[in-house]
C-alpha cells in the first residue's frame, strides 16, 4: 500500500511534466503554423503596419517569403520536441526570435499575432529546458549523406557563381544557389540556363545534376530510411537492427503466457534490460507499445535468439503455459549459450526434471512455490511480507 500512495504522491508532478510539455510544444506548433499562414497573407493581401513606412519594400517582400520557409522548418523542430530532443529545443531557440524578426520586418497588422506568439514562446521554452534531454543519435551514413547533399549544395553555387559568364541568368551569389538548387532537386524551370555555345557550362550543369539527384536519393535513403523502418518496425512488434546491435549484458524472455506477464512486470519494474522473444505478434504489438523490447519469432528456433544477441545474454528465463515448448526452447538457449544460467518455470510439478535435462540451470514450479508460500504464511515464517507484496502487486 505504501507504494500506492507513493505512487500517488508522484501523480501530479507527472501530470505537470507532461502538460508543460505539450504546451510548450502546442505553443511552438502554432507559432510554425502562424508564420506559415501569415507569409501566405502578406502575399497575397498585404495590409500595411505601423512600421511599413521605415522598412523597404524589398525586405518586406523578402521577410513574408521567408517566412513561410521558417514556418515549416519550425514544424520540423516542434516534431523533435515533440520527442524530446535537445537539438529541437535548440533548434526552436534559435527560430522564435527569428519569427518574431520577419513578423516585425514584415511590417502588416497581420503580422502582430505572429511576433507577440513568438515572444511569449521564449520564456515558455527557457522554463521547460530540462524537458527536452534525450540526445539526437545520427549513425555515421547519415551524417555522411547529410553532408554530401550540402556538399553538393555548395559545389553548386560557388562554381556556378565562378563560372557565371558561362550562363544566363547567373549575377549573383543568390542566383547560382538558385540554379543550384532547381538543377539538383530536377526542377528546372528554364531561366537559368548554360550559353548555348559554352561547353564548360553544359559540363558543369550535368554534374551538378547528377550529383544532386545522387546525393538527395542517399539522403532520403539514410536520414528518412530509418524512420520508415521504426515505424514499421513498432508496427509489427520488432526491435530495429540499430537497436538490437546495442543488446548486451540484458535478460532473455523466451515465449509469452500468463507465467511470463508478472515476470515481465518484474523487470520492467527493476529497471532492468530484457528483451521478449515470441512469435504472438498481437502480443509483440502490445508489448511496444508498452516500451518493451520484442523480437518476433519461435523461441525455439536459432534465428530469432541470435538475432536477440544470446551470446550476449546475462541470463535467459523461459516461462510460458506450455512445458513442452519451454523444453524445445530451453534446448536450443542451451546449444547457442552454453554457459549463461537459464532459468525456466514448469507448469506441471513432473515436468521439473525434464526441463532440467534439457539443459535448465534451475526449475521452479510456480503450483509448488505457491503452496509452500500459504502454508509458512498460515504458520507466521517470513515469508508473509513477500505474499503481502505479491498481493499488493495485483
Amino acid at each position: 500500500m505504501a507504494d500506492d500512495r507513493s505512487l500517488r504522491g508522484r501523480l501530479p508532478d507527472d501530470w505537470q511534466h507532461v502538460l508543460t510539455t505539450r504546451a510548450t510544444v502546442i505553443l511552438v506548433l502554432l507559432v510554425a503554423l502562424l508564420s506559415v499562414a501569415t507569409a501566405v497573407i502578406n502575399i497575397w493581401t498585404p495590409n500595411p503596419g505601423p512600421l511599413h513606412g521605415y522598412v523597404p519594400d524589398a525586405i518586406q517582400s523578402a521577410a513574408a517569403f521567408t517566412g513561410a520557409l521558417t514556418g515549416f522548418m519550425m514544424v520540423g523542430s516542434a516534431l523533435a520536441l515533440r520527442r524530446g530532443l535537445r537539438a529541437g529545443w535548440w533548434a526552436t531557440l534559435l527560430l522564435l526570435p527569428v519569427t518574431a524578426g520577419q513578423g516585425l520586418l514584415q511590417s502588416s497588422q497581420y503580422s502582430v499575432p505572429l511576433v507577440v506568439l513568438s515572444i511569449v514562446s521564449i520564456p515558455a521554452l527557457l522554463l521547460t529546458r530540462g524537458r527536452f534531454d534525450k540526445p539526437l543519435s545520427l549513425t555515421t551514413t547519415q551524417i555522411a549523406a547529410g553532408a554530401a547533399l550540402v556538399g553538393v549544395q555548395l559545389y553548386g553555387t560557388i562554381g556556378g557563381y565562378a563560372m557565371r559568364e558561362h550562363f544566363d541568368g547567373i549575377n549573383n551569389i543568390l542566383d547560382a544557389f538558385y540554379f543550384t538548387l532547381i538543377t539538383s532537386s530536377t526542377v528546372g524551370y528554364g531561366d537559368v540556363t548554360p550559353n548555348q555555345e559554352s561547353i564548360e557550362g553544359m559540363l558543369f550543369t550535368m554534374s551538378v545534376l547528377i550529383l544532386g539527384v545522387a546525393s538527395f536519393g542517399i539522403a532520403i535513403g539514410a536520414l528518412v530510411g530509418p524512420l520508415i523502418q521504426d515505424r514499421i518496425s513498432k508496427t509489427l512488434g520488432k526491435m530495429t537492427d540499430s537497436q538490437l546491435q546495442l543488446l548486451e549484458d540484458h535478460i532473455l524472455v523466451l515465449g509469452y503466457g500468463e507465467l511470463t506477464e508478472p515476470i515481465v512486470d518484474e523487470l520492467a519494474d527493476g529497471g532492468r534490460k530484457f528483451v521478449v522473444v515470441t512469435n504472438d505478434r498481437e502480443v509483440a504489438t502490445d508489448l511496444t507499445d508498452r516500451g518493451i523490447s520484442v523480437v518476433t519469432g519461435d523461441p525455439s528456433d536459432e534465428e530469432p535468439l541470435q538475432r536477440a544477441k544470446i551470446d550476449r545474454a546475462a541470463a535467459i528465463v523461459v516461462a510460458t503455459n506450455h512445458d513442452a515448448e519451454d523444453a524445445l526452447a530451453v534446448l536450443t538457449a542451451r546449444e547457442l549459450a552454453p554457459t549463461t544460467r537459464i532459468v525456466a518455470a514448469a507448469t506441471d510439478r513432473e515436468n521439473t526434471k525434464k526441463l532440467e535435462r534439457a539443459g535448465a540451470d534451475a526449475v521452479i514450479s510456480p503450483s509448488v512455490l505457491g503452496g509452500h508460500l500459504l502454508v509458512r504464511s498460515a504458520l507466521g515464517s517470513d515469508e508473509s511480507g513477500l505474499i503481502d507484496r505479491i498481493l499488493e502487486r495485483e
